[in-house]
């Protein structure tokens, strides 16, 4: 019997000219399928390796906050944590720490000072621009983070852990934080003031922020984390009256 065109008949084995035949179309699928699983793959990853991305690009949502339990959370972006010893320890919350990116931390109390609850006790420094951080609980100033001094990115990678103020032995602890949040209240908090923050930029886009972060937020998209550092000083102010002076 004769041999197919597209086939050629070699003692005893044929050859198929897959240009010639639909074997091209088979080989087309097989190589789009193989570039694409890796991307359907990657998709339906758990969320937890999509919050490292975010993480790593900077971007600042809700579930990007670490709120350790145990704190109790000032309305002020401050926190306290009442030790064995009888002393408070004092600092800022993993927002507040988003939101600046690298500051230097100026304490402007010494041991053994008295500060009163809603007192200025610290400020957060940055390229002549500042942020006043006010005291959550009142007492006697313990100790200060000396570790910040010769390391102040702490305030950053580690807010609520080893990037601690200060500590305090509290005059009235229980009366003093009872208004506070804690746990998955703070949880709760948090999320309702990175909506708060957005909503706060949106009306200030035209005279502070740059066009494609107006746009972002005005379609609805996610906040970069160290939004503060690329705006002026006015704008620091307008955020420490809006956020960080909520009175005592």
């Amino acid at each position: 019997m004769a041999a197919d065109k597209n086939q050629i008949v070699m003692d005893g084995f044929s050859y198929v000219n897959l240009f010639e035949t639909k074997g091209i179309e088979y080989l087309v699928v097989i190589a789009f399928l193989l570039l694409i699983i890796p991307f359907w793959i990657a998709l339906n990853k758990p969320l937890r390796a999509d919050n490292v991305v975010r993480k790593a690009a900077g971007i600042l949502t809700p579930g990007m906050l670490r709120v350790p339990k145990g704190l109790f959370y000032s309305k002020n972006h401050t926190w306290a944590h009442l030790e064995r010893s009888g002393s408070a320890m004092i600092g800022i919350d993993d927002f507040l720490s988003n939101m600046t990116g690298f500051v230097k931390p100026v304490i402007k109390k010494e041991p053994g000072e008295v500060v009163k609850k809603g007192e200025l006790l610290a400020e957060l420094v940055q390229d002549g621009k500042s942020l006043r951080v006010f005291s959550p609980i009142s007492g006697r100033v313990d100790r200060l983070n000396s570790h910040l001094d010769e390391n102040p990115a702490l305030l950053g990678t580690d807010p609520c852990g080893s990037g601690w103020l200060c500590s305090i032995e509290p005059a009235d602890w229980k009366a003093e934080t009872s208004p506070y949040y804690v746990a998955q209240q703070a949880v709760d908090w948090l999320g309702e003031e990175v909506t708060r923050v957005k909503d706060f930029l949106a009306v200030r886009a035209d005279r502070y922020m740059p066009a494609p972060a107006m746009v972002a937020l005005q379609d609805g998209g996610e906040l970069t984390g160290n939004l503060l550092s690329e705006m002026p000083a006015d704008l620091w102010k307008e955020f420490e009256n809006e956020f960080l002076n909520q009175g005592a």
